[in-house]
């Protein structure tokens, strides 16, 4: 399992230090106006591929959010993994903006049974379609009960690369980093028919530290 770096994420390390770099050669240029610009892009790009700490919460039985952003749909949808398309799952939709954190999170102690990725298209990551036509990856987790939950990374208007951290076989912590989205996108979990959502539409969560769901008992 690859590790990123701790503060930034390693994947924006190329495109800072360019940025970077070029602010300083127009500034030597006396380009000042330019140099503004990249300097500006620079300070951008380093805020976008931040990487900060998170303290996964200590409640049991519970799913942390595997990405920041806002809960945009909450509702049974097609289960990703059923190829005859019949299951259905309860599935929350978390939408990244390019001001949010975009490294992504297990929400769940778990091993990564399988790993899908999917080229497609570049929608709007908030648009119903997104979820067939963009690029995609999906992952099937198995938690420490042998309990399934099925994470979809999906790629946006302005994000082009799904980058993953895990492969098939790897051991997940609750909230241990497993992968990001470049610039912009969404992330579906699929929740396990024992776990219901603990967060509402339009909420802001956090990925790693946000309580996202819960085993149905601990709601009753």
């Amino acid at each position: 399992m690859r590790q990123p770096s701790l503060g930034v994420a390693k994947e924006g390390l190329p495109f800072i230090l360019l940025l970077a770099w070029s602010s300083l050669v127009f500034a030597a240029m006396e380009l000042n106006v330019l140099a503004v610009i990249f300097l500006a892009l620079t300070w951008f790009t380093g805020h976008f591929f931040r990487d900060p700490e998170r303290v996964a919460p200590a409640e049991p039985h519970v799913a942390v959010s595997p990405a920041d952003g806002r809960i945009i749909r909450i509702e049974r949808r097609p289960w990703p993994f059923d190829g005859n398309g019949q299951e259905t799952r309860l599935c929350v939709s978390i939408f990244m903006n390019v001001f949010n954190v975009h490294v992504n999170r297990s929400p769940v102690a778990c091993t990564v049974e399988e790993i899908v990725y999917k080229p497609g298209k570049f929608f709007n990551a908030a648009l119903d379609k997104a979820s067939s036509d963009n690029e995609q990856c999906a992952w099937l987790l198995a938690d420490e009960e042998g309990a399934r939950w099925g994470m979809v990374q999906i790629a946006g208007l302005i994000a082009r690369r799904i980058v993953p951290h895990a492969e098939r076989g790897d051991k997940l912590a609750l909230g241990e980093r497993y992968g990001l989205i470049r610039f912009g996108s969404r992330v579906d979990l699929y929740l396990p028919d024992t776990y219901t959502p603990a967060v509402g539409l339009g909420d802001g969560v956090h990925a790693g530290e946000t309580v996202i769901a819960r085993l149905a008992e601990k709601n009753s």
